[in-house]
């Protein structure tokens, strides 16, 4: 695509950062969302200065109605996107009735409110112009919910299906919908106190991959809903097996009530 110019939220770290790295890389101008404008500057000074493209920081909480209308409207005022990439989240670690309910609602607005206010405004220009891509950062918990993960496996279903059904209004426009559903992922994600007693540490090397895998594998799949990793695309499929899942699914809510992931 000539011209590309394309918007990462929760671009200051993780998957978002690593997108944004490629996509910088590939000689796209771009706008880097996230809260905190002290990573953001230092990322878009690092993207300008190694690729030379033009690169706009745009600090905005998107888990506010302010934040999203500031995104919003800088998608409606700038030309048509090549690429959306929706990766502003985070996760707790906690029972429902337990996490704070300010936390549980800012997680429904970033994670499910944010991505459909920001598809429905750089759509329809990536469709005029018969190009663009959509791309959602779910999670491999939006395949099933546990104890302690109720908000955020709720969040991530919602934009798997929400994604499957954009993709089949799409066909045949030149834009794709695409929703990612990482596993594990050695990111910042799980440095929050929420999870400052998840035994991440018991987890073996093999199982974790890298926001730069995740990119690679997604930019290369034409799947509408794609799990990167082989291994995480094995225990996806056997979560779907009747008998086999349903006594997966019971183990892992077991192990969750009791606090032991």
């Amino acid at each position: 695509m000539n011209g590309k110019h394309s918007l990462i939220t929760g671009a200051s770290s993780g998957i978002g950062a690593a997108f944004a790295r490629r996509l910088a890389a590939d000689g796209h101008g771009l706008v880097l969302v996230a809260r905190r404008a002290d990573r953001l500057a230092e990322l878009a000074a690092e993207l300008r200065a190694r690729h030379g493209t033009p690169v706009e920081a745009l600090p905005a909480d998107l888990s506010t109605l302010d934040g999203i209308d500031a995104v919003r409207r800088r998608i409606l005022d700038g030309p048509p996107l090549a690429m959306l990439v929706n990766s502003a989240g985070f996760g707790t670690r906690g029972l429902f009735i337990e996490v704070e309910e300010r936390r549980t609602l800012a997680m429904v607005q970033l994670q499910a409110v944010a991505p459909v206010q920001l598809a429905r405004a750089a759509l329809p220009a990536m469709v005029a112009a018969g190009r663009g891509r959509v791309i959602l950062v779910s999670s491999l918990a939006g395949f099933f919910t546990t104890a302690r993960y109720v908000t955020y496996s709720a969040t991530k279903a919602c934009l798997n299906t929400f994604c499957e059904g954009l993709q089949a209004e799409l066909a045949g426009t030149g834009v794709r919908a695409q929703a990612i559903c990482p596993g594990l992922i050695r990111t910042e994600f799980f440095d929050s106190p929420d999870f400052a007693e998840f035994k991440y540490q018991q987890v073996p090397d093999w199982v974790w991959m890298t926001a730069d895998q995740v990119v690679e594998e997604t930019l290369a799949s034409r799947e509408t809903v794609f799990i990167p990793g082989r291994h995480f695309r094995v225990f996806a499929g056997m979560l779907r097996a009747p008998l086999l899942g349903t006594a997966l699914r019971w183990a892992l809510a077991r192990l969750n009530r009791n606090g032991l992931y």
